[in-house]
């Protein structure tokens, strides 16, 4: 038998290179750990300067109120700081607060601090590969200047997983902007050595008048102009921020910005909260644009998960999913219909999106409750779109047989209208309506597919999902250890129509079924709910199915395109889209109408 190793005692230099690979992955964390000291410091003004993507030089000058000579070498020491006491790690108010950063950096890089207190002197210390050397005097205004050269030079392995210079470049600028929108008040400069690559000015007065004014630097006015304003407080949580309108949306979920008490973060609960609130929306597979930033009291959250910070636990995680998909959903419906000029329309995919609702008792309270006239239950919406085309009314309204058929006149208010007043259909599919300052386009079949669907819901909200009994209930045979995670949820299941019991090991015996599915295979859906445990909380994977019937149902039930319809049909379709949620958008996420302003059609012809 060989004998085992001897346990040793790491040497501080590997101790520090170890904390380096949790904390330092790449320049771009280098920068986010030097920037948040500078914001600890209290600084107005932070420039950075990089080279080679950060690879052989890093600078970064504060103004902020700097360090005593004496504590230069303690700065360079781990679980040093100065930003607690270490006797309450769950109410940090800091960045920086567990004294690791500057020694993991200073052990894999050239280091040297400079820094000066108000009225005091200046002072810099150097650490080469983690050998410090001796405070020296220097020449330097109150605030520091730390600078970091030859990156991962004594660890070269860690050369060989960098990116090229422009990704890197790209890392460190993204690593900026995120830190400067919760920050409004200090100003950033960023330059590559050859070109100024983010610059923005302090801006002053009123936190959220100057996030939105950081936010065009950031994310270009384009997205500040049309972004719906995110502002709820719910049980301690305040929600504020901007979220994409219903037609804006991207490719990936780089344009979603989460802060956490000041503090960007990258956490599952966030964005998956955040997704959801937009499934109704949102063709599949595209992703918002988020600057969202999440205030509560310290206790409530823990942000000492990860040595890079990056990730959070909340005490309360479901009352900080509700608050951040109820305000979201809530802007959504307060939003109105807002026709979105032809630039504004994000690139669609070829998948369509999976609407949702939001049915039963679990529903928010941000929830959107329509008007009477819209409160149709499910029978009689299915009834009035199965009968004859040429005894619809559109929808559901009811225009008289004595209806005037011509368009209001020009000066009608019809025209201040959101939609403005239909003028003609044309291919038969398209509505075009006069506004007061221009024009928009409405798709019929996509516009009406949206008021049904939001119908539907309503009704379903309203009734719940009713059940149809089995004549013979149905026994399913489940592999080992799954049919008691599935009656563990019985509750749940029944809320979403489908009842079901215990026959035996691993067996279950299904009872009622929704009445939405009509005749379905119910031994499939039922291991499909066993095969995805996780999502039996709020029985998402049943949920997909029923949100699919009330897209199929609402889809087939519209007017369709090639429906021929006079104009009071065509404003009577305008008029409910005003008033219906999240008609901005079809249920498949695709736009419902287009806006062109009476200057775009002017320089369409060279009028202007």
């Amino acid at each position: 038998m060989s004998t085992p190793p001897p346990i040793r005692q790491l040497s501080e230099g590997v101790v520090n290179r170890i904390a380096a690979g949790e904390v330092i992955e790449r320049p771009a964390a280098v920068v986010k750990e030097l920037v948040e000291n500078a914001l600890d410091a209290h600084a107005a003004r932070i420039d950075i300067a990089i080279r080679d993507g950060g690879r052989t030089l890093i600078r970064i000058t504060d103004d902020g109120h700097g360090m005593h000579a004496d504590d230069l070498p303690l700065a360079l020491t781990r679980h040093a700081t100065s930003k607690t006491d270490g006797a309450d790690l769950l109410a940090i108010h800091s960045f920086g607060f567990r004294g690791e950063a500057l020694p993991s950096i200073g052990s894999v890089s050239r280091l040297s601090i400079t820094s000066r207190v108000a009225g005091g002197e200046a002072a810099r210390i150097r650490c080469d590969a983690g050998d410090l050397s001796g405070v020296e005097p220097a020449g330097h205004p109150p605030g520091t200047t730390v600078e970091v050269r030859d990156l991962f030079f004594a660890t070269p392995a860690r050369l060989k997983f960098l990116k090229s210079e422009r990704a890197e470049t790209q890392a460190v600028a993204e690593a900026v902007r995120r830190l400067s929108m919760a920050h409004p008040q200090v100003g950033f400069t960023l330059t590559d050595g050859e070109r100024s690559v983010f610059k923005a000015r302090a801006e002053t007065g009123d936190l959220f008048d100057a996030r939105r004014a950081r936010l065009v630097a950031v994310m270009g006015r384009d997205f500040a102009d049309s972004a719906l304003t995110i502002d709820a407080e719910r049980e301690g949580l305040h929600l504020t921020g901007y979220a994409s309108a219903p037609t804006d949306h991207r490719a990936t979920g780089q344009a979603q910005h989460l802060f956490v008490n000041g503090r960007p973060v990258r956490d599952k609960l966030l964005v998956g909260a955040a997704r959801g609130a937009y499934a109704d929306v949102f063709p599949r597979g595209r992703h918002p644009a988020l600057v969202l930033f999440l205030d509560l009291d310290a206790q409530r959250v823990d942000v000492n998960v990860h040595p890079a910070k990056t990730e959070v636990r909340f005490r309360d995680a479901g009352a900080v999913r509700g608050l951040i998909v109820g305000a979201l959903r809530q802007a959504l419906a307060d939003s109105g219909h807002r026709a979105p000029a032809l630039g504004q329309i994000g690139s669609l995919g070829n998948d369509a999106a999976a609407p949702s609702f939001a049915g039963g008792a679990g529903r928010s309270q941000y929830a959107y409750r329509p008007p009477a006239p819209l409160a149709h239950g499910v029978a009689e919406a299915a009834t009035a779109f199965q009968r004859p085309q040429s005894e619809l009314n559109v929808g559901g309204w009811a225009a008289p047989e004595t209806a005037d058929t011509e368009a209001p006149a020009e000066g009608d208010t019809a025209l201040d209208y959101p939609l403005g007043v239909a003028r003609a259909q044309i291919h038969e599919t398209y509505i075009v309506a006069q506004t007061r300052n221009g024009m928009i386009l409405v798709d019929q079949h996509a516009a009406h597919e949206r008021l049904v669907y939001e119908r539907m819901k309503n009704a379903l909200a309203a009734t719940g999902v009713a059940r149809q009994a089995l004549l013979i209930p149905e026994i399913v045979e489940l592999p080992p250890g799954t049919a008691d995670a599935l009656l563990a949820e019985t509750e749940t299941l029944m809320k979403f129509g489908l009842v079901i019991e215990s026959f035996g090991p691993d067996t279950l015996s299904v009872r009622e079924t929704p009445a939405m599915l009509g005749t379905l295979d119910t031994a499939s859906l039922i291991r499909d709910l066993a095969d995805a445990p996780d999502a039996l909380g709020d029985a998402n994977a049943l949920d997909v199915k029923l949100r699919h019937v009330c897209a199929t149902m609402a889809c087939h039930g519209s007017v369709r395109a090639g429906r021929r319809l006079n104009l009071a049909e065509m404003n009577a379709l305008l008029r409910e889209m005003e008033s219906t949620p999240n008609s901005a958008t079809c249920n498949h996420g695709r736009p419902t109408s287009v806006a062109l302003s009476l200057a775009e059609v002017e320089r369409l012809f060279a009028r202007r």
